[in-house]
């Protein structure tokens, strides 16, 4: 048995220091120098730049975990489509979640026609089981992309009117992406987008949980082992042992 390099290697800040750092950008809607800010009442001096490095390196790692560490995923994809403005120009972002409201993956793109779909179907299906059904609105290039996919050309689908808001699921979970667009000011980079989304999404619905469905001592609870498993995983991070 060996042991790998931590992924801490060469920071001179501890690893939880670091994870919390992390959390707090990914969880709440709070910029780099807000964070820096928070840290710096804790006694901890760090540019914004760093704490971006941060999030640049382990919020990846720490969002493969969150998805891991979830419910197996819902029978059914909600597929919908929203527009971002990156430097005055319109791109797309892609969204599946199940009917539970857990995202299954995002990606950003420039166009709306089948091969964007074909793109993002099989971004989905690499990360996630074939469904049982799939719910989306009447874009037209959602049927011509599934049925060029051998594993989704059978799978029941499912149109909705976006007008009848039947596609809530999908549609609701846009919501934390606007609020964090507004808060940044708007998103840039293609790229960087891409990355930002795909660690915000899992890292903040590990923690955001349905405070409406639970009553305060559950809520603290389950916070609770979330929080146990976000250490957990820190630690994992920070010395894993291999075979």
């Amino acid at each position: 048995m060996k042991k790998t390099k931590s992924l801490y290697h060469g920071h001179r800040f501890p690893a939880v220091v670091i994870s919390c750092a992390v959390r707090w950008y990914f969880r709440f809607s709070l910029s780099l120098r807000d964070v820096e800010e928070l840290l710096l009442e804790r006694g901890v001096i760090v540019t914004y730049e760093t704490i971006r490095r941060w999030c640049d390196k382990f919020g990846t790692r720490f969002a493969q975990c969150a998805k891991a560490a979830r419910r197996k995923p819902g029978s059914t994809w909600h597929l919908d489509e929203m527009f971002v403005t990156l430097r005055g120009e319109p791109y797309l972002l892609w969204r599946a979640v199940d009917e539970h409201g857990a995202e299954l993956d995002v990606l950003v793109q420039k166009r709306r026609d089948k091969a964007a779909a074909r793109r993002f179907f099989r971004r989905v299906l690499r990360s996630n089981p074939v469904p049982r059904k799939i719910v989306t609105d009447q874009l037209r290039s959602y049927p011509a992309a599934k049925a060029e996919i051998p594993e989704l050309a059978h799978v029941k689908h499912v149109f909705v009117k976006a007008a009848a808001r039947v596609n809530n699921r999908a549609e609701n979970s846009h919501q934390p992406t606007r609020r964090r667009e507004r808060l940044m000011c708007g998103f840039r980079d293609a790229r960087r987008t891409q990355v930002f989304l795909s660690c915000f999404g899992p890292i903040r619905q590990h923690f955001a949980l349905p405070r409406h469905q639970m009553n305060a001592a559950c809520h603290r609870a389950t916070l609770q082992r979330r929080f146990v498993a976000w250490h957990g995983w820190t630690v994992t991070a920070a010395g894993a042992k291999v075979i």
